[in-house]
């Protein structure tokens, strides 16, 4: 009776390290996504704020992974540029992209995307996950990035709106659905292992 039971108890211990392995492999490759997303990317010419793939990459990252390692994963992600990685969007990183006028952005997306992450859902659903994207990342995100570029920047809160928010609205909105698509794509090929 006591071998069985440690053979069961072994088997556990087995399958949730097996758990821990995938957990950590898909945050891991996570951050990859969001290295490389940050160099696809063009400015505009009105804003040091550039057009970037990062964000559709922080989307997926928030619906594939739970709240708690979407926001472990992208702060990972933001102390890697903070320390001199020239992982953000244009190949920036340091201290410098983190206070400069687009440093609250990168700051602000570890809670807005857990927020993400968090209303979610527990079912798969495309037109929820671009919801609660739309609602919650793209706006906490511009928050984070008003705030850094009025600061910044020294301008007033109009100037700053037209130069950290208004020109990325139908960009943000299409990155949303594109990241609810293939983490749509993502969470069912997961499922099926």
């Amino acid at each position: 009776m006591v071998n069985q039971e440690s053979t069961i108890s072994l088997e556990g211990a087995v399958q949730s390290k097996e758990s821990q392995v995938q957990t950590m492999t898909k945050m891991a490759l996570c951050v990859a996504l969001c290295c490389v997303s940050g160099f696809i990317s063009f400015p505009l010419p009105f804003t040091p704020g550039l057009v970037t793939a990062l964000t559709m990459a922080l989307g997926v990252t928030a619906f594939v992974l739970t709240p708690k390692q979407t926001f472990i994963t992208i702060c990972v992600y933001v102390m890697m540029g903070g320390i001199g990685l020239p992982i953000f969007p244009g190949g920036r990183g340091g201290l410098g992209a983190l206070l400069g006028p687009t440093g609250g952005f990168y700051l602000a997306f570890p809670i807005a995307y857990m927020i993400v992450s968090y209303f979610k859902g527990k079912a798969v659903n495309l037109k929820r996950y671009a919801f609660v994207n739309i609602i919650f990342g793209v706006p906490l995100s511009y928050v984070g990035g008003l705030i850094s570029m009025m600061l910044v920047m020294e301008v007033g809160l109009w100037q700053g709106l037209v130069m950290a928010v208004f020109p990325f609205i139908p960009g943000d909105i299409m990155k949303a659905i594109g990241a609810a698509f293939i983490a749509v794509k993502v969470n069912k090929v997961l499922a099926n292992r």
